[in-house]
């Protein structure tokens, strides 16, 4: 029980700090761009900014850490950038390829998609990975009381509202 109480209360704790992390709303009502509307989406400076400062928060990074992490997650996401510009073509292709019923076709660009978002997991996980060397021991501590909430899908995959991935 105590066990339960203690990871709700540290989701409720990185819940708040996420939306700290957002910055402000477009006209919209989204963060970012994120659903029409005049606001243009967050550059990857930002992004990474707004992660790192999201990570800063929650483990109390250093600045040597907080510098190291933004250049490896600058670098994951200069590299998932790019596969996200081919999955947008492949699902072009792959939407031609529905309409023309070309079966092969289609076998292809979702072939290719899958393997695409495969790339980004790995890049994401990689990235996670060197992040998580940083790390003192109490930090590590902290953020594996969390459980799986931050692995899996990579600590560069958080998902912060506005903060990109």
């Amino acid at each position: 029980m105590k066990k339960s109480i203690k990871r709700i209360a540290s989701v409720a704790a990185m819940t708040a700090v996420a939306m700290l992390a957002q910055g402000p709303r477009g006209e919209n009502g989204f963060h970012n761009g994120g659903g029409g509307g005049s606001a243009t989406p967050a550059d990857p400076a930002t992004i990474v900014a707004r992660q790192v400062s999201f990570l800063t928060t929650l483990l109390t990074l250093s600045t040597g850490q907080a510098t190291q992490a933004t250049t490896i997650f600058t670098t994951a996401l200069t590299a998932t950038t790019a596969l996200e510009t081919q999955i947008d073509t492949a699902e072009t292709a792959l939407a031609t390829a529905i309409k023309a019923n070309a079966t092969a076709t289609i076998n292809t660009q979702a072939t290719a998609i899958g393997n695409l978002q495969g790339q980004i997991i790995a890049t994401n996980a990689k990235a996670d990975a060197a992040f998580y060397l940083l790390l003192t021991a109490d930090q590590k501590t902290k953020l594996d009381t969390l459980g799986t909430d931050f692995f899996g899908h990579g600590l560069g995959g958080i998902h912060i509202p506005g903060g990109g991935h």
